[in-house]
């Protein structure tokens, strides 16, 4: 499935988020979640709009929510207090993004507008409590092996310990969520 394709699924179907619709992509790391949703983005801005068009789509990375590594999946409370429940109710949302860098919440404010469209792109975000409100959720899959390459192009091989962690937890918590078989759409990443 072309992100076109699930643009079309996305703009048929009903808000659940007051009039947001919500879509969630998850997947395990290095999956191919961040660039299939910056194309989702795209291509539900229209070929005329983009980011003109700034009612249309905003999008959130769950990576700027954790607070740290050991913060995988326990991001949740805030995605829903600061961003969901504010969108729900027509009203923006918001966050300090995590700075990975100083290891802790930044002072900026990341203003989530209540758009047509919001894209909650990362590992967890298509979890159990997260999918009564989305209007679509997708699982962006690829095998072990190229996600490990790509992980260690984008990240570095001094990063491979702690992503070894990382993906640990992942199977753990995907195993344990049915989130490959719960979401609504599968997209190949490997491409």
């Amino acid at each position: 499935m072309t992100p076109q394709d699930v643009a079309a699924l996305v703009r048929a179907a009903p808000p659940k988020l007051g009039r947001t619709r919500l879509v969630l992509v998850d997947g395990p790391s290095a999956s191919g979640k961040t660039m299939f949703a910056a194309r989702l983005a795209q291509e539900l801005g229209g070929p005329d709009q983009g980011a003109a068009d700034a009612g249309a789509v905003d999008m959130v990375h769950t990576d700027d929510l954790l607070d740290g590594w050991h913060d995988q999946f326990t991001y949740w409370p805030r995605l829903e207090r600061q961003i969901l429940m504010p969108l729900r109710h027509g009203a923006p949302g918001g966050y300090h993004p995590f700075d990975w860098q100083l290891g802790r919440f930044g002072i900026e404010w990341t203003t989530v507008w209540p758009a047509d469209v919001v894209i909650v792109e990362g590992v967890g975000a298509a979890r159990a409590e997260a999918r009564p409100w989305a209007s679509l959720s997708v699982y962006v899959h690829a095998p072990a092996a190229l996600r490990r390459a790509r992980s260690i192009l984008r990240d570095g091989p001094a990063m491979q310990g702690v992503l070894r962690v990382w993906r640990h937890r992942e199977v753990i918590h995907f195993a344990a969520d049915g989130t490959a078989d719960q979401v609504d759409v599968r997209i190949d990443g490997s491409g």
